[in-house]
Protein backbone atom coordinates (compact mmCIF):
# COMPACT_ATOMS: atom_id res chain seq x y z
CA UNK A 1 0.00 0.00 0.00
CA UNK A 2 1.29 3.35 -1.02
CA UNK A 3 1.67 6.24 1.94
CA UNK A 4 -1.19 8.39 2.20
CA UNK A 5 -2.23 11.92 3.49
CA UNK A 6 -3.67 11.47 6.81
CA UNK A 7 -5.92 13.44 9.48
CA UNK A 8 -5.31 11.89 13.01
CA UNK A 9 -6.89 11.97 15.77
CA UNK A 10 -7.12 10.71 19.45
CA UNK A 11 -11.16 10.36 20.91
CA UNK A 12 -12.40 10.17 24.22
CA UNK A 13 -9.46 11.96 25.87
CA UNK A 14 -10.76 11.90 29.69
CA UNK A 15 -9.52 12.06 33.32
CA UNK A 16 -8.88 8.52 33.34
CA UNK A 17 -6.97 8.00 29.95
CA UNK A 18 -4.47 10.51 30.14
CA UNK A 19 -1.48 7.90 30.74
CA UNK A 20 -2.80 5.81 27.24
CA UNK A 21 -2.84 9.19 25.50
CA UNK A 22 1.01 9.79 26.66
CA UNK A 23 1.51 6.05 25.22
CA UNK A 24 -0.16 6.64 21.71
CA UNK A 25 1.31 9.96 20.99
CA UNK A 26 4.61 8.41 22.12
CA UNK A 27 3.82 5.94 18.72
CA UNK A 28 3.21 9.17 16.98
CA UNK A 29 6.48 11.04 17.50
CA UNK A 30 7.49 10.71 13.84
CA UNK A 31 3.88 13.01 13.47
CA UNK A 32 4.29 16.90 13.88
CA UNK A 33 2.19 17.52 17.45
CA UNK A 34 -0.18 20.04 15.40
CA UNK A 35 -1.35 17.52 12.89
CA UNK A 36 -2.64 15.55 15.96
CA UNK A 37 -5.83 16.27 17.53
CA UNK A 38 -7.18 15.00 20.79
CA UNK A 39 -10.76 14.67 21.57
CA UNK A 40 -12.07 15.91 25.03
CA UNK A 41 -14.64 15.47 26.82
CA UNK A 42 -15.06 17.89 29.19
CA UNK A 43 -17.54 17.08 31.41
CA UNK A 44 -15.93 14.83 33.74
CA UNK A 45 -14.22 15.03 37.06
CA UNK A 46 -10.75 16.68 36.08
CA UNK A 47 -7.68 16.92 38.65
CA UNK A 48 -5.62 19.38 38.74
CA UNK A 49 -3.09 17.28 37.52
CA UNK A 50 -4.86 16.19 34.69
CA UNK A 51 -6.02 19.83 33.56
CA UNK A 52 -2.13 20.19 33.32
CA UNK A 53 -1.65 17.37 31.29
CA UNK A 54 -4.18 19.19 28.75
CA UNK A 55 -2.07 22.48 29.02
CA UNK A 56 1.00 20.63 27.87
CA UNK A 57 -0.53 18.80 25.35
CA UNK A 58 -1.80 22.07 23.81
CA UNK A 59 2.12 24.35 24.99
CA UNK A 60 3.06 21.19 22.79
CA UNK A 61 1.06 21.92 19.99
CA UNK A 62 -1.52 19.16 19.78
CA UNK A 63 -4.60 20.20 19.01
CA UNK A 64 -7.47 20.18 21.01
CA UNK A 65 -11.30 19.69 20.42
CA UNK A 66 -14.41 19.55 21.94
CA UNK A 67 -15.81 15.84 22.36
CA UNK A 68 -20.07 15.70 23.79
CA UNK A 69 -19.98 16.31 27.54
CA UNK A 70 -20.21 13.33 29.51
CA UNK A 71 -19.87 11.15 26.15
CA UNK A 72 -22.29 8.95 28.30
CA UNK A 73 -25.97 7.94 26.71
CA UNK A 74 -29.06 9.24 29.58
CA UNK A 75 -31.49 7.38 27.44
CA UNK A 76 -32.27 5.36 24.85
CA UNK A 77 -35.92 6.53 23.10
CA UNK A 78 -35.97 6.06 19.51
CA UNK A 79 -35.64 2.82 17.17
CA UNK A 80 -32.69 4.40 15.16
CA UNK A 81 -30.95 4.99 18.75
CA UNK A 82 -31.46 1.61 19.73
CA UNK A 83 -29.91 0.46 16.57
CA UNK A 84 -27.04 2.64 16.68
CA UNK A 85 -26.29 1.56 20.03
CA UNK A 86 -26.29 -1.99 19.39
CA UNK A 87 -24.44 -1.85 16.32
CA UNK A 88 -22.16 1.44 16.71
CA UNK A 89 -22.07 3.31 19.63
CA UNK A 90 -23.13 1.06 22.70
CA UNK A 91 -23.94 4.04 24.95
CA UNK A 92 -21.55 6.32 23.57
CA UNK A 93 -23.41 8.47 21.16
CA UNK A 94 -24.31 11.34 23.68
CA UNK A 95 -26.76 13.50 21.05
CA UNK A 96 -29.01 10.54 20.24
CA UNK A 97 -32.72 10.63 21.81
CA UNK A 98 -32.05 14.03 22.93
CA UNK A 99 -33.54 17.54 21.47
CA UNK A 100 -31.79 20.34 19.71
CA UNK A 101 -31.95 22.52 22.41
CA UNK A 102 -30.86 19.65 24.69
CA UNK A 103 -27.74 19.36 21.95
CA UNK A 104 -26.87 23.09 21.69
CA UNK A 105 -26.35 23.26 25.51
CA UNK A 106 -24.04 20.60 25.35
CA UNK A 107 -21.98 22.45 22.97
CA UNK A 108 -22.20 25.67 24.63
CA UNK A 109 -21.03 24.05 28.13
CA UNK A 110 -18.25 22.09 26.03
CA UNK A 111 -16.59 24.98 24.49
CA UNK A 112 -17.05 27.29 27.36
CA UNK A 113 -15.48 24.93 29.86
CA UNK A 114 -12.04 25.13 27.79
CA UNK A 115 -11.84 28.61 28.30
CA UNK A 116 -12.73 28.49 32.05
CA UNK A 117 -9.64 25.77 32.13
CA UNK A 118 -7.67 28.72 30.33
CA UNK A 119 -7.39 26.84 27.23
CA UNK A 120 -7.60 28.28 23.92
CA UNK A 121 -10.87 27.49 22.36
CA UNK A 122 -11.43 25.06 20.44
CA UNK A 123 -12.82 25.67 16.93
CA UNK A 124 -13.61 21.78 16.11
CA UNK A 125 -16.39 19.33 17.65
CA UNK A 126 -16.53 16.01 17.21
CA UNK A 127 -20.21 14.27 18.77
CA UNK A 128 -19.30 10.79 20.45
CA UNK A 129 -19.57 8.46 18.42
CA UNK A 130 -19.94 10.88 15.36
CA UNK A 131 -23.65 10.87 15.75
CA UNK A 132 -24.58 14.50 15.51
CA UNK A 133 -28.57 13.51 15.98
CA UNK A 134 -31.36 16.35 16.12
CA UNK A 135 -28.99 19.10 15.36
CA UNK A 136 -29.93 20.25 11.65
CA UNK A 137 -27.24 21.95 9.91
CA UNK A 138 -28.73 25.50 10.01
CA UNK A 139 -28.36 25.48 13.48
CA UNK A 140 -24.69 25.14 13.38
CA UNK A 141 -23.45 28.54 12.45
CA UNK A 142 -24.52 29.93 15.63
CA UNK A 143 -22.25 27.07 17.81
CA UNK A 144 -19.11 28.51 19.25
CA UNK A 145 -17.51 25.81 17.51
CA UNK A 146 -16.46 26.15 13.28
CA UNK A 147 -15.77 22.84 12.82
CA UNK A 148 -17.66 19.64 12.87
CA UNK A 149 -16.92 16.10 12.01
CA UNK A 150 -19.44 13.31 11.99
CA UNK A 151 -18.60 9.75 10.24
CA UNK A 152 -18.96 10.85 6.89
CA UNK A 153 -16.61 13.74 6.76
CA UNK A 154 -15.99 17.52 8.02
CA UNK A 155 -18.25 20.12 8.19
CA UNK A 156 -17.03 23.88 7.74
CA UNK A 157 -20.50 25.87 9.04
CA UNK A 158 -18.68 29.08 8.07
CA UNK A 159 -18.87 28.29 4.30
CA UNK A 160 -21.15 25.51 4.49
CA UNK A 161 -18.52 23.28 2.93
CA UNK A 162 -18.62 19.80 4.08
CA UNK A 163 -15.46 17.03 2.33
CA UNK A 164 -16.37 13.19 2.69
CA UNK A 165 -13.13 11.50 4.01
CA UNK A 166 -12.65 7.82 4.58
CA UNK A 167 -12.60 6.55 8.19
CA UNK A 168 -10.17 4.32 9.85
CA UNK A 169 -10.82 2.80 13.67
CA UNK A 170 -9.31 0.40 15.68
CA UNK A 171 -11.37 0.50 18.67
CA UNK A 172 -11.95 -3.51 18.64
CA UNK A 173 -12.08 -5.51 22.28
CA UNK A 174 -14.37 -8.27 20.74
CA UNK A 175 -13.51 -10.45 17.81
CA UNK A 176 -16.45 -9.05 15.68
CA UNK A 177 -15.02 -5.48 16.17
CA UNK A 178 -11.71 -6.73 15.28
CA UNK A 179 -12.90 -8.75 12.11
CA UNK A 180 -14.93 -5.92 11.20
CA UNK A 181 -13.04 -3.22 11.70
CA UNK A 182 -10.00 -5.18 9.61
CA UNK A 183 -11.89 -4.82 6.25
CA UNK A 184 -13.49 -1.78 6.33
CA UNK A 185 -9.90 -0.34 7.27
CA UNK A 186 -8.43 -1.89 4.64
CA UNK A 187 -11.51 -0.58 2.09
CA UNK A 188 -11.75 2.84 3.15
CA UNK A 189 -7.56 3.41 3.55
CA UNK A 190 -8.05 2.42 0.04
CA UNK A 191 -10.52 5.14 -0.80
CA UNK A 192 -7.63 7.59 0.28
CA UNK A 193 -4.94 9.53 -2.15
CA UNK A 194 -2.93 12.72 -1.82
CA UNK A 195 -6.42 14.75 -2.77
CA UNK A 196 -8.37 12.78 -0.35
CA UNK A 197 -6.67 12.32 3.05
CA UNK A 198 -7.90 9.29 5.15
CA UNK A 199 -9.10 9.59 9.07
CA UNK A 200 -7.54 7.47 11.88
CA UNK A 201 -9.35 7.39 14.50
CA UNK A 202 -7.95 6.74 17.18
CA UNK A 203 -9.18 5.64 21.05
CA UNK A 204 -6.87 5.58 24.17
CA UNK A 205 -7.13 1.86 24.52
CA UNK A 206 -6.64 0.69 20.66
CA UNK A 207 -2.52 -0.12 20.99
CA UNK A 208 -3.37 -2.67 23.42
CA UNK A 209 -6.55 -4.08 21.83
CA UNK A 210 -7.20 -6.69 18.49
CA UNK A 211 -6.03 -4.46 16.32
CA UNK A 212 -2.73 -3.02 18.00
CA UNK A 213 -0.40 -4.37 15.40
CA UNK A 214 -2.71 -2.69 12.55
CA UNK A 215 -2.47 0.34 13.91
CA UNK A 216 0.64 0.49 14.58
CA UNK A 217 0.61 -0.56 10.39
CA UNK A 218 -1.45 2.12 9.43
CA UNK A 219 0.69 4.83 11.64
CA UNK A 220 3.48 3.54 9.80
CA UNK A 221 1.67 4.21 6.27
CA UNK A 222 1.49 7.95 6.81
CA UNK A 223 3.15 9.92 4.19
CA UNK A 224 1.89 13.57 5.41
CA UNK A 225 -0.07 14.20 8.70
CA UNK A 226 -2.80 16.84 8.19
CA UNK A 227 -4.62 19.37 10.52
CA UNK A 228 -8.28 18.55 9.88
CA UNK A 229 -8.07 22.97 8.65
CA UNK A 230 -5.92 22.61 5.56
CA UNK A 231 -9.14 20.29 4.40
CA UNK A 232 -10.75 23.81 3.59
Amino acid sequence: MKPKHAIVSIHDVMPHAIGNVRELLGKMAHLAPESITLLVVPGLDWADHELQALHEFQNAGYRLAGHGWHHRVRQVKTLYHHFHSGLISRMAAEHLSLSTDDITRIMEDCHAWFLRQSLAAPDLYVPPAWAMGSMPRSRLEAMPFRYFETMSGLYDSASGREVRLPLLGFEADTTFRAVSLKYWNAFNFGLGSQHRPVRLSIHPRDHKLFLRESLDHYLGRIGTALPYTAIF
